[in-house]
């Protein structure tokens, strides 16, 4: 057996089973093996479906041994993951982050997952979310927290928290997540990962439309920049019914990655309005990276971002999918049967999203004047599982819009945005910094990412 499995990237795990020096089923059985060992620590799934996985490898095992030119396979061909718990794999559980529903199985495929399967993915289960994706950490009642790999005090994040720390653990190369507000970025920063958010349209929701005002979209964690372009290149494209979308770009976005940005005037910022400043191990973050970036030839300014008028809007949407879910009062916890209290006014929602795209016209104006944004991905550190369990709802909202406030602000205006890892706290927990780049302009933050990576 090939050593140190998990510690590689899916696209050198493809590589291998393209050239036959393993097989899907022995790639899948070891995975099975660290997830049967290890996800009782982290509690990264919500469903295992090693069985299932297992069979399939076998299936693919049996192809690739009938195939003698490996390049028709598709790309991910044998490569496990896992799909998040708020989207329907066939024959799979799917519980939303609810403990009362953790049996109900989902009885067909979302787009997502279709194209998952299509790339030649191996679904080994479903990976924890918090409770209807609302919150930036796991701890959803019925289930026990996510923890994070590098130290199990403290959170893997959220709601794309299970993948992440599945993905960081070993457990898995490669996942896909969904990011609202922060929900790919925020569990990359707190797992050490590349985290993915791509611009709006770019990866269907079918066979759903939208009901957030266009602040979610799917998103891809993973080791490396690389394998994140290649996951998008898989999840993109135009699905019949799409109330929005992006024409396919010129080039794949794998293709894309190791092209040459030139030189690029890149704002960096360290304090983001109404908040305040970073945490200084944060800070130091941006201002080594915007070090590396100007060492590179690019030309660094600096700025202060203002989202101090987009939190309210953004709030209220937020907390009209509690409504919007269909959910009944006795079945939610706490703290979203207080947030969706808040929100029982219809009209305010049209209002909001209405308010939130006028903000949203003025921070995208402000990339003319600049090519891509680097900024902290949160303005914390990664926190500690059950840091805010004894807080009231009102103290747990200020407190969460406190910690990720660099994020949603790119949900509402629906650009990309990737998180990568810079470093660590002196506990052990990753830290990073994001990248956010112009609408429709994934290519320049994958490229420039990239870059980065090869130099930290």
């Amino acid at each position: 057996m090939i050593k140190n499995l998990e510690s590689l990237s899916a696209l050198e795990l493809s590589k291998l089973i393209h050239e036959k020096k393993i097989s899907p089923l022995e790639l899948t059985t070891f995975f099975a093996e660290r997830i049967t060992k290890i996800d009782p620590q982290l509690h990264s799934f919500a469903h295992i479906s090693i069985e299932s996985a297992l069979k399939e490898a076998q299936l693919k095992t049996e192809i690739l041994g009938n195939t003698q030119d490996t390049s028709t396979l598709p790309l991910f061909f044998g490569i496990p993951t896992a799909i998040k718990d708020l989207y329907p794999v066939k024959g799979m559980p799917i519980s939303y982050g609810n403990g009362f529903i953790k049996d109900q199985i989902s009885d067909y495929d979302c787009g997502i997952v279709t194209k998952i399967k299509q790339a030649g993915f191996i679904i080994m289960g479903k990976t924890a979310t918090s409770e209807l994706g609302s919150l930036p950490y796991i701890e959803s009642i019925g289930f026990p927290p996510s923890r994070n790999p590098y130290n199990l005090e403290y959170t893997s994040g959220g709601s794309s928290g299970g993948a992440a720390g599945a993905v960081a653990g070993g457990l898995i190369p490669i996942a896909p997540g969904s990011d609202g507000g922060g929900s790919v970025r925020g569990p990359a920063f707190c797992c050490g990962l590349v985290g993915l958010k791509p611009s709006r349209g770019r990866i269907s929701n079918a066979p759903v439309g939208d009901y957030f005002g266009g602040i979610a979209t799917h998103g891809c964690l993973s080791r490396t920049v690389a394998d994140s372009a290649a996951l998008l290149d898989v999840l993109s494209g135009y699905i019949t019914g799409d109330p929005y979308w992006l024409p396919n770009p010129e080039i794949s976005f794998l293709e894309a990655v190791t092209q040459n940005t030139g030189k690029l005037k890149i704002a960096y910022a360290t304090e983001v309005l109404p908040t305040g400043k970073a945490h200084e191990i944060l800070e130091l973050q941006i201002k080594n990276t915007a070090h590396k970036l100007e060492a590179m030839g690019h030309i660094l300014i600096e700025i202060i971002p203002d989202f101090t008028a987009l939190v309210e809007p953004f709030v209220t949407v937020w907390r009209s999918s509690i409504i919007a879910s269909g959910f009944p009062d006795q079945i939610l916890s706490p703290m979203n049967q207080w947030l969706k209290e808040q929100s029982q006014d219809l009209g305010e929602y049209l209002r909001a999203v209405h308010q939130m795209q006028i903000i949203s016209r003025q921070i995208v104006s402000l990339f003319a004047d600049f090519d891509v944004l680097l900024m902290p991905t949160y303005l914390q550190p990664p926190i500690k599982v059950g840091a805010w369990a004894n807080l009231s709802p009102q103290e747990t909202l200020q407190q969460i819009i406190d910690w990720i406030t660099p994020c949603p602000a790119f949900n509402a205006t629906g650009q990309p945005a990737i998180a990568i890892p810079t470093g660590f706290t002196s506990d052990g927990v990753p830290i990073g910094v994001q990248l956010v780049a112009k609408p429709n302009d994934e290519a320049t933050i994958l490229q420039l990412a990239y870059q980065l990576e090869n130099n930290f």
